[in-house]
């Protein structure tokens, strides 16, 4: 058996155990979350209404409830989040007034009364026109949306809330075509209704037959929006205890309301008087406790793991493609090159004479390609360093999201994690920048310590403080609190930056790497390229392929970040992310040794863009799925995502360019120790 066929044959077994290892993991998809107890209710018990910040996916721009004119509670709203990553993620989670017993059902309950001024008519119009969505939460788990399709079927979304009403559909502005802008909407003119009822729908499971327990395994509202009267013609002024024991004309007792009951929507325009009610709806279930996020994870199977798997399946391909094309191609080539190299040498070493033997190849470069970076050398080692510590960062987070650490159950959990773990991870930026940088004989290590501790996270805090104050003129729950931005500063200063320079300490006591060859005083010329290994085409080319392998789960991402759809699958996502850096560090050892074969010793900034250029890709295909969300005219929309976006984007840079780059370096230094060199 040739060399080549029993390498072909061992990736062929490796790839075989490490698609029995996904099956594994996706087919343990219960829904474990490490840490959480469930809550066991009583009959009777009182069961928590908490709302949370209204969103909408065409502004972008979260709002806090109670800035509109909805009912609040006795006493005033009262915070209920519980931790940094919440803040900072723009959940304002408060109590409300709606009160729930456990396997009480209700009936048209009033909740208050609010005649509209024309401030609040107008406000309320403006964020109904928006798509403005509620965020109600009961036991931790969202609110699902009840509706009705075209069809007249009944429709669930558990992802997004639901919405706070609707405009007349006469006034709706036409879909637009891709890539044609919105048309601009004037709020003024158009027809809006208040959704003031909700059927609330709680599904219960109790665990134990022969013990009295019970607990929430469902729960979704179904928006209503009704013209309500008293009978006999009874004016309500909102504020007298009579107004709550008068019956209503427009509800029926002890019967729930349904959507074809409604005689009249409730308009939204100043002077209204818009009455707020609820219906509360126990229904038994089976599902368990365990199992009751699954179909909030799944849409209820409207996104099939079919699609996963095709995402999965596409980017093994790649990867075995360019496997077979590194074993077939560039191993040969270079134990071909290296044996010939080794026989020359040998054979001058055994010729008497002064007789010289030509070089070519990539042997001509050795004087010359361990030089250090022509231009930014420093920079250089900043953006390796950084794009470890992000690689290690991320490579761990998702992990810890793939066990079931980290889930949407425990809102602000992910930003937590990530923050720590990034910030825990500055050790390793600072050694490894400090390393590389002791290589290239630099003299102002503590200058490269310090950028490398403030480039990409101090790029990181100035974007978000800017977006954040921004966000504070705008009145958003979005805009996290002044104490805890001091406190995301005190990480970064307290803990974050003394890790770099501990990391840094510790890299510039170790020797220097050593080169098996020595570099030249003077540089050697670089010849002209042919145009397919034009260093800036290859560069720019480079990302095609590692894009290909990602950009189906790219687009499930995308829409957890920006459409507040559920992200769970973890596993899948572990997988495409090393799948991501392998062709990464593929492409790019297969570039750079093309680029040495023709004579071009400037590897390092070519190693390092070659691979993180796969960024580029990712930013075209976010400015493409922008016409997804189908945002709104409001310039701060288009700054908050592309400005977003940018930042994520560079963070794929450094990440995908330091692999690349670390990979590249160490095959330079395998390929030139392998051969003689006087």
């Amino acid at each position: 058996m040739t060399t080549t066929q029993s390498n072909t044959c061992l990736a062929g077994r490796a790839l075989t155990f490490f698609l029995s290892a996904c099956l594994l993991w996706q087919s343990t998809q219960a829904f474990y979350i490490p840490g959480v107890k469930p809550q066991t209710f009583q009959k009777g018990d009182n069961v928590e209404l908490k709302v949370n910040a209204i969103t909408s996916i065409h502004t972008q721009i979260p709002k806090p409830y109670y800035r509109l004119p909805f009912c609040q509670p006795e006493g005033g709203p009262k915070m209920a989040s519980e931790n940094l990553g919440e803040f900072i993620t723009g959940n304002k989670v408060q109590n409300s007034p709606y009160v729930i017993h456990m396997l009480q059902d209700m009936y048209c309950q009033k909740v208050c009364q609010i005649t509209l001024n024309p401030l609040q008519a107008r406000n309320l119009k403006y964020h109904i026109g928006r798509g403005y969505h509620n965020n109600w939460i009961i036991d931790n788990l969202p609110s699902a949306s009840m509706g009705s399709a075209r069809a007249g079927q009944r429709q669930k979304h558990y992802a997004g809330g639901f919405p706070i009403g609707f405009i007349d559909a006469k006034d709706k502005p036409q879909k637009k075509k891709k890539f044609q802008r919105r048309p601009k909407q004037n709020f003024a003119t158009m027809t809006a209704y208040v959704f003031n009822h909700v059927n609330i729908m709680l599904d219960y499971h109790q665990p134990d037959p022969e013990k009295e327990g019970y607990r929430v395994v469902g729960f979704s509202v179904e928006p209503m929006s009704i013209a309500h009267g008293f009978l006999g013609g009874y004016d309500w002024d909102g504020e007298s205890k009579e107004g709550y024991n008068k019956m209503l004309s427009t509800c029926t007792a002890n019967q729930h309301m349904t959507r074809n009951s409604i005689q009249k929507n409730q308009i939204v325009a100043p002077q209204q008087k818009i009455l707020y009610t609820y219906d509360v709806i126990w229904k038994p279930s089976d599902v368990a406790w365990s199992s009751r996020w699954d179909v909030y994870l799944n849409e209820d199977g409207l996104v099939p793991p079919q699609v996963h798997w095709y995402s999965i399946t596409n980017s093994i391909f790649i990867i075995l493609f360019l496997s077979l094309l590194i074993i077939s191609v560039l191993v040969k080539n270079l134990k071909k090159d290296i044996a010939n190299y080794n026989a020359i040498a040998q054979l001058a070493d055994d010729e008497e004479d002064d007789e010289e033997y030509d070089e070519t190849g990539w042997k001509l470069v050795h004087a010359d390609v361990f030089r250090p970076p022509s231009t930014s050398p420093m920079l250089y080692c900043v953006f390796v360093g950084s794009g470890i510590q992000l690689t290690v960062s991320t490579f761990i987070t998702i992990v810890l999201s793939a066990i079931g650490f980290l889930n949407p159950s425990r809102r602000g959990s992910m930003m937590n994690a990530t923050l720590v773990c990034f910030m825990l991870c500055g050790i390793l930026a600072g050694y490894v920048s400090s390393r590389i940088y002791k290589s290239f004989r630099g003299r102002a290590w503590q200058l490269c310590t310090v950028c490398t501790a403030v480039l990409f996270p101090g790029m990181c805090f100035g974007i978000f403080v800017f977006f954040n104050t921004i966000l504070a003129f705008y009145h958003s729950s979005g805009s996290a609190p002044f104490l805890d931005i001091v406190i995301l500063a005190a990480m970064w200063c307290c803990v974050s930056i003394p890790l770099v320079f501990v990391g840094a300490f510790f890299g510039y006591k170790k020797e220097a790497i050593s080169f098996p060859t020595v570099t030249s005083t003077i540089a050697r010329a670089i010849p002209e390229s042919p145009i397919l290994f034009n260093p800036k085409i290859a560069m720019l080319l480079a990302g095609i392929i590692p894009f290909s392998g990602a950009y189906v789960e790219l687009f499930f991402i995308m829409s957890s970040l920006w459409m507040k759809q559920y992200y769970y699958v973890f596993g899948f996502t572990f997988i495409v992310f090393l799948i991501l850096l392998l062709s990464c560090a593929e492409v790019t050892v297969l570039l750079v040794y093309y680029q040495l074969v023709n004579e071009n010793h400037r590897w390092w900034w070519f190693a390092l863009m070659s691979s993180g250029s796969v960024a580029f890709y990712f930013f075209g295909y976010s400015i493409v799925w922008f016409q997804s969300l189908e945002a709104s005219q409001m310039f701060f929309t288009y700054l908050l995502y592309f400005g977003y976006m940018f930042l994520m984007c560079f963070a794929i840079f450094l990440v995908c360019g330091s692999v690349g780059s670390l990979v590249s370096f160490w095959f330079v230094r395998k390929i030139f120790s392998a051969i003689k060199v006087d």
